[in-house]
């Protein structure tokens, strides 16, 4: 072990932007979902050093915080203290191969970010698939499926390692997909319909832009609900739609309630007229425009305790006497970006659709990538915005978007999404829904 140096991370190179304290380090690290971060540097012609059980050598963070990282600097000197952020993109490729994280809700080592030099993490690919189904709690019924499972896994990491490539302010890795296919993928855990908006829907009055805040989060202010995850049934659709409704019920009466997705999937049926194969469909996708609809001519949404997500389509149960919220109207905002945020501040979290191609591997950061469609397949709810996600790969600050998810929150950082603003990256600027909710009167 006397061979390998260690080497710390941060944020970039310590001459550009100055070095970052220790504890800036672990919070920027805790967003990962990891406390390791240090990498090691390989001498020529040395091995990689193991830990009992043949996973590679990973300290923790938190412990080397104090006297013993001062003791391993004087053990292992430290000939350049490289600065280079969590994506380990400006670290030379040609001297690194393993960037692992611990993860903080187990013991196991698992790969959080697979970067340009992944040859090694292929070799080791078997391993690296026993972290991930202990991660994921993942079990497979034969032999044949996990034959399967771990050749879908290899595929994989080289989807992540591509997405990496093109999408360098972001980091890419193991997520709990990674086992799926890309088609398992979108018909599992997206379902937002290819559909146009209707071209009769309301169009969103233009906002004043002036004055907007730098920065915005509504999650700070109360008006956003727990991550969910909508599971194995393609209903983000209706995730999209509550989340829009409970913050725009927050706003009407200071409460914030959670609200029913499955009287969405069991109940809303609702069709555009125009367009073919458009009626929302339980866990074959919807639309939120029509869910809005639905919500508005069904009087309401019930509270999530009284009518709980199954993640199955199911006959309507719904109550109209347990209504906890509802539609007063709802209108479609404009691509530009002002008035989408000017309409998030004023009216509350918006109902988003974006294509979610980059999003099976994304595990954390600002998703800027040099290539994306904007062909729409998933619904989300965009909660905020902030002005400086440091891009280190393009040199500056991206101003970006912060998207709540329904996958729950191992996923992404705690489960939402950064993508960065002013290009309608993935088509996130080009479905976008507002919602008002009427005030309900308590007897």
């Amino acid at each position: 072990m006397k061979d390998w140096i260690p080497m710390r991370v941060s944020t970039y190179e310590t001459r550009r932007v100055g070095p970052k304290s220790m504890e800036v380090l672990f919070d920027e690290a805790s967003a990962f979902g990891c406390h390791s971060v240090y990498k090691y540097k390989k001498v020529e012609g040395d091995s990689p050093p193991t830990i009992p059980g043949g996973h590679y050598l990973c300290r923790e963070a938190r412990r080397l915080a104090g006297a013993e990282w001062a003791e391993w600097q004087h053990k292992y000197p430290i000939s350049d203290l490289l600065v280079s952020g969590l994506d380990s993109l400006f670290l030379p490729f040609s001297q690194w191969s393993w960037l692992l994280f611990l993860d903080d809700k187990s013991e196991d080592l698992v790969i959080r970010q697979v970067v340009p030099n992944v040859d090694d993490l292929l070799l080791e690919a078997e391993h690296h698939f026993d972290s991930f189904k202990r991660r994921f709690r993942k079990t497979y019924a034969t032999q044949e499926e996990h034959a399967y499972r771990l050749g879908v896994f290899k595929a994989n990491l080289r989807r992540a390692r591509r997405h990496q490539k093109l999408d360098p302010t972001a980091v890419h890795g193991v997520t709990q997909f990674s086992d799926l296919t890309p088609r398992e993928f979108r018909r599992n855990h997206l379902g937002l319909k290819p559909l146009r908006i209707p071209a009769d829907a309301h169009k969103a009055p233009i906002l004043p832009t002036e004055d907007l805040p730098a920065d915005f989060d509504w999650r700070d202010k109360g008006a956003v609900t727990a991550v969910k995850n909508q599971g194995s049934c393609g209903s983000c659709w209706s995730f999209s739609t509550t989340g829009a409704l409970e913050g725009a019920n927050f706003l009407a009466t200071g409460k914030l309630v959670s609200l029913s997705e499955q009287q969405l999937v069991d109940c809303d049926h609702e069709c555009d007229p125009e367009e073919a194969g458009s009626c929302d469909s339980g866990c074959n996708g919807g639309l939120m425009t029509s869910a809005f609809e639905y919500t508005l001519k069904a009087g309401g949404l019930v509270r999530e305790e009284d009518y709980p997500y199954t993640g199955t389509d199911g006959t309507c149960k719904f109550d109209n006497t347990k209504v906890a919220a509802k539609v007063s109207n709802f209108s479609v905002v404009s691509l530009d970006e002002d008035q989408i945020a000017a309409n998030l501040v004023k009216n509350g979290p918006l109902a988003v659709g974006i294509n979610a191609v980059y999003m099976q591997t994304y595990v954390g950061g600002v998703s800027c990538p040099y290539i994306c469609m904007r062909r729409l397949d998933h619904g989300v709810l965009l909660v905020g915005y902030g002005a400086e996600g440091y891009a280190p790969i393009r040199l500056k600050n991206k101003p970006y978007w912060i998207i709540k998810n329904s996958w729950g929150e191992s996923w992404g950082e705690n489960g939402y999404y950064k993508i960065c603003r002013g290009h309608n990256i993935c088509g996130v600027d080009s479905m976008v829904s507002t919602v008002a909710a009427a005030h309900i009167s308590q007897e």
